[in-house]
């Protein structure tokens, strides 16, 4: 059965979804997205994920194209439409179709190309993987200066995990002047001490949604956190390491290029905050 999609004000099935070839999004990555997780049918962090929409929108001189209740209504139609329970509710907004190839920007007057679909993935919240953490290499970080604006320029990314496949690992880590920056699609921190350290928020990194909850409950829950660079160095001595995002939450890696990091399982910090952010989205679902 095709799922029921969301294109430009119209909900359709999969298979009769159209976009233009000139949309700018297709030819020059011009575009913005975010994905929210589904627990139980609801929402999980849905206004920290419009808000960093909207940021990303502004620093790319791109207007919202709708509200935040019409964005609302619109996942929450996806989601009751494709019976979804547990999943992702993926958006992407791009400057639209201008109706040729050109460097510069389309008129103000181009309505943006809106797109939401759906994704179940069953046992989202009960992930095994938490139970047995995964394995990262480290790769040179070499994309733009702009990594804290969500777009959706995802090469690089892409090559990255197709470099951790190859080295039959899980994920990999980006290094930029001797320092970690982030995962291919997630926020990466270390445990050392009973210290929670992850890379401070700049261009530099992605404004995790669920990093800046992470972070919150964490020093909620009276845990020490220091926003720093770490180095690769650093997190093999570190006791535990984790990494979050908003499709797997709270995950342990337990070896980074090769080597076990701690125990080479997951540790306490990690699965507290795994636990604790659950509890505490499902309260806040929308």
């Amino acid at each position: 059965m095709a799922r029921t999609v969301y294109v430009n004000g119209d909900y359709l099935p999969e298979t009769e979804a159209r976009v233009s070839i000139f949309d700018r999004g297709f030819l020059m990555a011009d575009g913005v997205y975010e994905v929210t997780s589904v627990l139980g049918g609801k929402l999980i962090d849905f206004p920290g994920h419009l808000a960093r929409l909207q940021r990303s929108l502004d620093e790319l001189s791109m207007k919202n194209p709708l509200s935040a209740d019409d964005w609302l209504e619109v996942h929450r139609q996806l989601v009751a439409r494709n019976d979804v329970d547990e999943g992702m509710v993926y958006l992407q907004v791009t400057r639209g179709n201008p109706g040729d190839r050109d460097f510069a920007f389309p008129p103000e007057d181009t309505p943006p190309t809106v797109v939401l679909f759906t994704q179940s993935k069953s046992g989202l919240a009960d992930n095994p993987v938490a139970r047995t953490g995964i394995k990262v290499i480290s790769v040179p970080d070499i994309r733009w200066g702009r990594r804290d604006i969500k777009t959706v320029q995802l090469l690089y990314p892409s090559l990255a995990k197709m470099a951790a496949k190859k080295a039959h690992v899980d994920d990999a880590w980006f290094v930029e002047d001797g320092f970690v920056t982030e995962g291919t699609s997630n926020n990466v921190y270390i445990v050392k001490g009973g210290k929670i350290v992850t890379r401070n928020l700049s261009n530099d990194i992605l404004h995790g949604i669920t990093r800046a909850a992470v972070v919150r409950f964490a020093r909620e829950a009276q845990m020490e956190v220091e926003e720093r660079a770490f180095t690769i160095a650093e997190a093999q001595a570190a006791d535990e390491a984790f990494f979050t995002s908003a499709s797997a939450f709270v995950l342990p890696v337990v070896e980074v290029d090769g080597q076990a990091v701690g125990a080479g399982k997951p540790g306490p910090v990690a699965t507290r905050l795994r636990e604790i952010y659950l509890d505490e989205m499902r309260k806040a679902a929308v």
